[in-house]
């Protein structure tokens, strides 16, 4: 069957010259104009996700009574992908230069440091990991030596330190993990999973934050970005969605015109087919078999080219799953189409075909 098609769509060339060019038409109609919003609404997405549309900070004053031991309570709260806890700012210098720069040094709780670079058995306090700016800033480039607190206290450099988005404006960057839940913090930091739990992981961290005095307490969450995500996907999906259903529903009438008018030309073809044995059923399949095989060489011709078309302009590609959507979206577009004209090519009577004038 599959060989009879591909001989069937062989012997109409321009027929199926028509019905291939057809598809790649709309393949690029759609890839250059919805698949390109969709590469740049992923992009846009990207950066707002980058920026931190997940992130809650809570920043605890002195007094606030707020202690490491908040990290235990929120564990249990469903929507949190990371959470970890800051003490209060320590001036600490290069200990190999006097009077060296100045950077602030914080000690750093939580059993999930790693994504920081930071060991989770490192929790005695007594080695810290610094980003490279603070590095740079305390004159050690190597990552070799150790820094002085300013309460007198020495700590070794460990390792540089891994800084994720939600903890850049904390640069220059210095983390000594410790373990001791009644230490008292100064920032909380949490992850929720996604932007729009932001709202109720932030209230659900407010009610077991365990405060002394919550007029001390301020909060700074990303609800706004999450929000203006939420509208950025919305409004660009409807338009999408809008475009891709109008190019589809055209070429889906434009292959159903087309096909019909083939049928027309070949009644006379699938009469003598049914006249020596041919069920409805076969013509059909036939028929069906041959507009798949076009279709899909349309597909493949098409994305290919609106690839090489966005790689050249410099523009996002749209992502695997909108292009494997696209292409089964076009293949049952197009076999959608010819169902009538394959209905009405197998219901050809062969005497009425074959009735020589």
């Amino acid at each position: 069957m599959l060989r009879e098609a591909a001989a069937s769509a062989r012997s109409q060339p321009v027929a199926s010259t028509v019905t291939v060019l057809m598809v790649i038409g709309m393949i690029l109609a759609v890839m250059l104009t919805t698949g390109r919003t969709v590469g740049a609404e992923q992009q846009v997405l990207g950066t707002l996700d980058s920026a931190g549309t997940r992130s809650i900070i809570i920043r605890a004053e002195q007094g606030a009574g707020v202690t490491a031991a908040v990290l235990e309570r929120i564990g249990g709260i469903e929507g949190i992908e990371w959470a970890g806890a800051f003490s209060p700012a320590q001036d600490a210098t290069n200990t190999a230069i006097i009077d060296g720069n100045r950077v602030p040094v914080r000690y750093a709780y939580g059993t999930h440091l790693a994504r920081l670079g930071i060991p989770d058995r490192a929790h005695d306090g007594d080695l810290a990991w610094a980003s490279p700016t603070a590095l740079e800033q305390l004159g050690l480039p190597d990552v070799a030596g150790g820094i002085t607190l300013a309460g007198g206290a020495s700590i070794g450099i460990a390792g540089p330190l891994t800084v994720p988005e939600e903890l850049r404006d904390f640069e220059p960057l210095v983390l000594a993990p410790r373990a001791d839940p009644a230490d008292p913090v100064g920032i909380v930091v949490i992850v929720s999973d996604r932007p729009e739990r932001v709202a109720p992981v932030s209230a659900a961290v407010l009610s077991v934050l365990g405060a002394d005095d919550p007029g001390k307490v301020t909060v700074q969450t990303s609800e706004a970005l999450a929000t203006l995500r939420s509208l950025i996907q919305k409004q660009l999906g409807s338009f999408s969605r809008g475009l891709v259903l109008a190019l589809l529903a055209l070429m889906g009438a434009l292959v159903a015109i087309l096909l019909y008018g083939l049928v027309m030309m070949r009644r006379k073809d699938f009469g003598r087919r049914r006249a020596l044995g041919a069920t409805r059923g076969l013509i059909m399949t036939l028929l069906l078999m041959q507009t798949a095989l076009l279709a899909a060489a349309g597909i493949l011709i098409g994305t290919g080219i609106a690839v090489i078309v966005l790689l050249v302009s410099g523009d996002p590609l749209p992502g695997g799953v909108f292009v494997s959507a696209l292409a089964t979206l076009a293949l049952a577009t197009t076999m959608v189409a010819a169902l009538i004209p394959a209905l009405i090519a197998s219901r050809r009577e062969p005497i009425r075909e074959l009735r020589v004038p």
